[in-house]
């Protein structure tokens, strides 16, 4: 999961035009609660856990309460100065190591950020881990070890199986994410949120963060102004 700006947040560009200044005001990346419902849903009906894990600065925390609050059962945050800054490359070789720090069978992620919007962190994070990739699904079937999801395409609608472990991402469709229930906001609001540091996964600062990055932003530019209408 990741925390993004709010949509009603200013942002600015500064300094030289490579860095932005944005508000601090922050929500759950819109794509990740489905991702996160769906894992619920899955535990609901088949057994298991779930772990919400995230990239940030000690605000992220955030995201990892609300997840806990709509039912999670752990959260983890990969919170670093290293970690920070990096592309979606370096992002997806941090999450996996910590994916890779306890078994697992499905991986679910929001099909892109509402922020840089490149939706790449799913599908890399599933090359690093070796695994098969569906993305965008709108439904998620787990039977005897395997999936079948459920994707839009052009005209109509495309079916896929794939044997677990498997990474899926998530878009609008899949389900309608709970709202958490005072209780469970209660215990999120109590819960100790574990730390982990580049050393805890087995990087170094030189793998991750703009160190490990494989893109570098130029410059910022503010988008053309549209002609008034008359």
């Amino acid at each position: 999961a990741k925390q993004v700006p709010d949509p009603e947040a200013f942002i600015e560009i500064r300094g030289d035009g490579t860095r932005l200044e944005i508000e601090q005001k922050f929500a759950t990346n819109f794509f990740d609660e489905f991702a996160l419902e769906e894992a619920l849903r899955i535990r609901e009906k088949h057994g298991g856990k779930v772990r919400v894990i995230t990239l940030g600065g000690g605000k992220a925390t955030e995201v990892l309460r609300t997840g806990i609050a709509m039912g999670a059962d752990e959260a983890m945050l990969l919170d670093d100065p290293a970690f920070f800054g990096g592309d979606g490359y370096a992002t997806a070789l941090a999450l996996s190591k910590a994916i890779e720090k306890d078994s697992f069978d499905i991986v679910l992620c929001g099909k892109q950020s509402t922020d840089d919007d490149r939706g790449e962190v799913g599908p890399m994070v599933a090359q690093f881990l070796g695994l098969p990739h569906v993305g965008g699904i709108i439904k998620l079937d787990i039977v005897d070890g395997k999936a079948t999801a459920e994707c839009p395409i052009e005209g109509g609608k495309e079916i896929i199986e794939v044997p677990l472990p498997a990474v899926f991402t998530a878009q609008k469709g899949l389900n309608e994410p709970r709202v958490p229930l005072i209780t469970g906001v209660m215990k999120a609001m109590k819960v100790q949120i574990p730390k982990v540091t580049p050393g805890d996964l087995g990087l170094s600062a030189e793998d991750i963060g703009v160190s490990g990055s494989k893109v570098r932003v130029e410059l910022y530019l503010h988008p053309k102004k549209k002609p008034p209408v008359h």
